[in-house]
């Protein structure tokens, strides 16, 4: 008896011991907080870590700097104990591959971001350079005055208020996202939180340029591509600040339109009135695809549309409402859409013109838009019209199409999506559900594949991204780094 009673005790004894060694799974909140605790004894290391990023030119027809780009993530990742591959495309930059294997996890997160950047023009930039890190106290619009970055020593580290701002080519589009993900991964080591998912990285170095290798390189590497849900950390917030999730994007298709007048330029006192304007066409032209509350007139183009669930009009109705301020922050009298709001229009395909020039003016399809330009009573050819092409038609236009790819969508209702919106709302209190983004990520090459595809993207909906003075609030890089850390340490996905 007395050595069962003995056996017993031991048991109960060992039993709290035994238990001592796992802590209790903390909630998505108590990892934000512990998180935010972490960086703000880090704020210098981790902007530093993103300055020098950023420092480097990203432009993806840039090969020479795009490698030093994928050199300085792949670098980036090791120091982290991930196990980084660079899947090599010709004459550009790698798609960067990493895992991470946590061997209690039951889950697989996949994060997708690109490292690449629109090309920048530096004397369009206010008081700065596109890649040389600028700190400003607001945004430029805002007043936001340039001071030097804080010095940062063990015993004073530097501290960086919300609203400063970091002025630099892709600080919101798209390197913040890869340096705030790395950051919460360093913060969940620091206090000791496991991981609760395997965690794997697509860092794509052409996304800017059209991604046109990366479906073709996915598919060849589909095996190292085994997950559960894709992230996508393209993108900003919603308007109004608030934390924002969204499960599709818009895709995209680019039109080269040319059309044609008489062969060489002419003076419009001697010509003027007899010869054609093939600007005056044009714009006759593009101003018969859209009426005056935007909607496009090309037979056809609404056919393909998915019409939205239940669950995805209520989403869009319980967002905020932000047109009104908006309107006033972009300054336009009247919005398009027939008064629908901006967050269901955006829902629809849309048709915009990205440019115009016609002589020296300005800086250096589908079948249903050929179709259009045809009933307008233009030839239309796919290559430079020929002389007797030209002489034998009053009106030529040349329609060349730029590549580009379908949309995509997630149902809001899955049960990864429920609980992605669910660690998210834990961590940073009221998040937006959007059910389509404006963006055109290539995310259909990951459906494809069979991966269900979220965007939780972290920059400031005013970071300017694809134009000069491009830029980062730095409130949005702290709140980044702890919902990408919930995320990660979440263990009931």
């Amino acid at each position: 008896m007395g050595k069962h009673i003995g056996l017993a005790l031991a048991l109960l004894l060992a039993g709290p011991a035994a238990n001592a060694q796992k802590p209790a799974a903390r909630t998505p909140a108590q990892v934000a907080a512990e998180v935010r605790d972490y960086r703000r004894g880090n704020e210098g290391r981790i902007v530093r870590e993103l300055r020098e990023f950023l420092a480097i030119p990203n432009a993806a027809s840039d090969s020479v700097n795009i490698r030093k780009n994928a050199q300085q993530l792949i670098e980036m990742l090791e120091a982290r104990g991930i196990e980084t591959h660079a899947l090599a495309i010709p004459g550009r930059g790698p798609v960067i591959y990493g895992k991470l294997i946590t061997p209690e996890a039951a889950r697989t997160v996949i994060f997708y971001a690109h490292y690449d950047g629109q090309p920048a023009d530096a004397k369009a930039w206010t008081g700065g350079k596109p890649f040389e890190p600028a700190l400003r106290t607001d945004s430029i619009e805002a007043g936001g005055q340039l001071i030097p970055f804080p010095a940062d020593t063990s015993k004073n580290p530097a501290h960086y208020e919300d609203n400063w701002r970091i002025y630099a080519r892709s600080a919101g589009d798209d390197k913040s996202p890869i340096v705030a993900l790395l950051a919460a991964l360093d913060a969940l080591r620091a206090k000791k939180i496991p991981l609760g998912v395997n965690l794997k990285f697509i860092l794509e170095g052409e996304e800017e340029a059209g991604s046109p290798n990366l479906e073709r390189t996915m598919q060849a590497n589909r095996n190292l591509l085994a997950g559960d849900v894709l992230l996508v950390a393209d993108g900003p917030v919603d308007p109004s600040g608030l934390p924002l999730v969204d499960f599709g994007n818009r895709g995209v298709i680019d039109v080269q339109l040319t059309v044609y007048g008489p062969l060489r330029p002419l003076h419009s006192g001697h010509y003027g009135n007899w010869a054609p304007n093939p600007a005056f066409h044009l714009a006759r032209l593009l101003a018969s695809m859209k009426d005056e509350d935007g909607r496009v007139l090309v037979d056809g183009f609404y056919d393909d549309v998915v019409p939205l669930s239940a669950t995805e009009r209520k989403a869009i109705e319980e967002m905020p409402a932000n047109d009104e301020k908006l309107r006033e922050e972009l300054q336009f009298g009247q919005a398009e859409g027939g008064g629908r709001k901006l967050m269901e229009l955006i829902n629809q395909p849309s048709l915009n013109i990205r440019g115009l020039r016609s002589a020296y003016v300005g800086a250096e399809s589908q079948n249903v838009l050929l179709e259009h330009i045809r009933k307008q009573g233009y030839f239309v050819v796919d290559h430079e019209p020929t002389k007797e092409e030209r002489l034998a038609h009053a009106r030529v236009a040349k329609v060349t199409t730029e590549g580009g790819y379908p949309a995509t969508r997630t149902p809001m209702d899955t049960p990864v999506a429920r609980k992605l919106v669910e660690v998210l709302e834990s961590a940073a209190g009221k998040t937006v559900k959007m059910p389509t983004s404006g963006g055109s990520v290539p995310m259909y090459i990951f459906e494809n594949l069979g991966l269900p595809v979220i965007g939780v993207p972290i920059a400031n909906h005013d970071d300017r991204q694809h134009t000069s003075d491009e830029n980062l609030r730095l409130g949005n890089l702290w709140r980044g780094m702890e919902i990408y850390g919930a995320i990660l340490a979440d263990m009931t996905w």
